[in-house]
């Protein structure tokens, strides 16, 4: 069965970001789509608007019955989805054809144009900033994104007749080795999923086939210092750094009222007098990822200078909420020890001399103990800390691994463990509220706006 031959489409967890976005890109093609996720969320509501059918418990009995014959229904699955799943089996044990989101991705890529993100850290911000690249100059492009593009208020774009599909090449259960891209970028190959992989090493190895996979002809631009294992001899091989001496890098940056103003050095020349409105040094270094495989997909720097200077971001990626005079809020997707240093020092960038107060939802608890020590350190990064209970996500507890767990190892004397129902009561009356940043990949999203609602008030 051919993914875009069928009439239905049925998604089990159609609420996760990833799996939403093909939800969409088949009711743009025509087909009738419904799903099953755990819980409502703001996105579900949209899907649901958009004229999807979604229900929130795990029952055969909720499926509609449009969705029960097997000859014209493609059934989508994520891999967070609990192999008990009622539902799930189902549609396996009645001759359904079952594909995970990663191979259904694998196929709608075929014949195209494909620009792959891929990276530990960094894929969504990259992912939609190189389609904002290309959508801007009017090459164009599909694509797929992790996030929800602040451009355009979604995360699928539909490629109105270009060839060019933009994509994110997930590590998570090996999700990217189902991608034969043309051009790739690798940001980083640090250790997580270990749930999945075991050792780092395994890790390095499956970037490695990844790489290993991109189409004679193309090329891959990966971050300095990265060092895999290349044994394609087809394909060009770039480097890409902040002001490191690499292919593409930055140089006479400095910034004016918050704006990073610099050069972009490339193979292929400069490109002067680029602005960038994302804060941080994280931003900077994907604006130039972003840009070398902007530039090697054929945008012209005029174009590319325009189109950096456009770009607003991603949703839940130091997403700015609410700037008074009294208070910052900004939420962070940030779930990896690496990924909260980043997004710590970034505030202390954009705003020297604030007191910087965080609070943390880890995600998984298997992540939590395997770098709990290094969760510990970027914690203590911060002057106030509250730290909510582990999102489990698709694990069940495991023995002594406990957000006190964490919270005894960070070194500041200012932390607190906290519930999630006591936290808007605790910042509503703390006194040294300069900048407060949200992180974690749970359902911390969800307290965000009730503070933004209280600061727009005060």
């Amino acid at each position: 069965m051919s993914v875009t031959s069928v009439s239905r489409v049925y998604l089990v967890g159609i609420g996760g970001i990833g799996m939403s976005a093909l939800a969409r890109f088949f009711a743009s093609d025509g087909k009738a789509v419904a799903g099953y996720d755990r819980t409502p969320t703001e996105l579900t509501d949209a899907l649901q608007l958009e004229g999807m059918a979604i229900h929130f418990e795990d029952s055969i009995a909720n499926i509609p019955s449009e969705f029960k014959a097997p000859a014209d229904t493609l059934v989508i699955y994520t891999p967070a989805i609990p192999a008990d799943s009622p539902e799930l089996n189902w549609f396996v044990d009645n001759g359904f054809t079952v594909l995970k989101r990663s191979e259904v991705l694998g196929e709608l890529s075929k014949g195209k144009n494909t620009i792959a993100v891929a990276g530990t850290h960094g894929k969504t911000t990259i992912t939609t900033f190189v389609s904002h690249l290309l959508t801007h100059s009017g090459l164009g492009c599909g694509a797929f994104l992790g996030g929800i593009s602040k451009n355009y208020g979604t995360n699928l774009l539909t490629p109105k007749g270009s060839n060019n599909l933009v994509v994110e090449a997930d590590e998570y259960d090996r999700s990217f080795l189902k991608l034969f891209p043309n051009l790739a970028v690798v940001t980083s190959v640090d250790a997580d999923h270990l749930d999945i992989y075991g050792t780092y090493d395994a890790i390095v190895e499956a970037f490695s086939l990844f790489v290993g996979q991109i189409k004679p002809g193309g090329s891959v631009v990966m971050k300095q210092g990265i060092n895999l294992k290349i044994t394609n001899s087809q394909i060009k091989v770039f480097t890409y750094s902040l002001d490191e001496d690499a292919d593409f890098h930055i140089a006479n940056l400095h910034v004016e009222n918050g704006v990073s103003i610099f050069t972009l050095v490339t193979p292929f020349g400069c490109v002067d007098n680029v602005n960038l409105h994302l804060p941080g040094k994280v931003n900077l270094e994907n604006a130039v990822a972003a840009a070398a495989l902007a530039l090697l997909a054929g945008i012209s720097p005029e174009e590319l200078r325009l189109g950096i200077g456009s770009f607003l971001g991603v949703k839940r990626r130091f997403d700015t909420r609410y700037k008074g005079t009294g208070v910052v809020l900004v939420d962070d997707y940030a779930h990896h020890p690496v990924e909260l240093k980043a997004a710590i020092n970034a505030m202390r960038e954009a705003y020297p001399g604030k007191r910087v107060t965080g609070v943390f939802q880890p995600h998984l608890f298997s992540r939590t103990r395997d770098f709990a020590d290094d969760f510990a350190a970027s914690l203590s990064l911060l002057d106030d800390l509250y730290l909510l209970d582990i999102y489990p996500a698709r694990e069940l507890p495991i023995i002594g691994v406990t957000s006190q767990m964490l919270l005894d190892r960070v070194t500041i004397s200012s932390k607190k463990l906290i519930g999630k129902e006591e936290l808007i009561e605790e910042l509503k009356r703390k006194d040294n509220l300069e900048v407060l940043i949200m992180m974690g990949a749970g359902d911390i999203d969800k307290l965000v706006a009730p503070l933004q609602a209280i600061f727009e008030k005060r």
